[in-house]
């Protein structure tokens, strides 16, 4: 059951993407809302490349430019459906952000007195020094 309930998801996704390039969208956001219902009837996830193309709260299969808005956003792409307005945030990527060497002055930056954050090297020798002995 669970194989031809993913045949007839991937069929009904495709007869979606079909009649939405077409002049029958209505027809393409039936088609998605009946493919979400054979998932829930038969308890099959939605592959992951399925969850990106329709509208969470109306089942409005997504067409750029048509039905949906895309937004880049502080590492975020916001998509907004244009039928109901609801809104979707994915992350783009992972934003890793390298610490400039302390050398480095650059615009804006002014030097900073770090001295307080790290403990004198002299103290970590004397700690040592001691455990040894006790």
């Amino acid at each position: 059951m669970v194989r031809i309930a993913h045949e007839r998801i991937d069929d009904l996704f495709a007869l979606a993407a079909r009649e939405a390039r077409g002049d029958r969208p209505e027809l393409a956001n039936r088609y998605v809302e009946l493919a979400r219902r054979v998932g829930t009837r038969y308890n099959v996830r939605l592959p992951p490349e399925y969850r990106e193309l329709y509208c969470r709260g109306c089942s409005t299969f997504w067409v750029e430019g048509r039905t949906v808005r895309t937004r880049l956003r502080a590492g975020h792409r916001v998509r907004t459906c244009l039928a109901c307005g609801r809104e979707r945030r994915t992350a783009t990527r992972t934003v890793t952000l390298a610490r400039p060497s302390a050398e480095w002055e650059g615009p804006g930056r002014a030097g900073r007195d770090d001295g307080a954050l790290v403990a004198p090297a002299e103290a970590d020798d004397a700690s040592d020094e001691e455990s040894e002995e006790g």
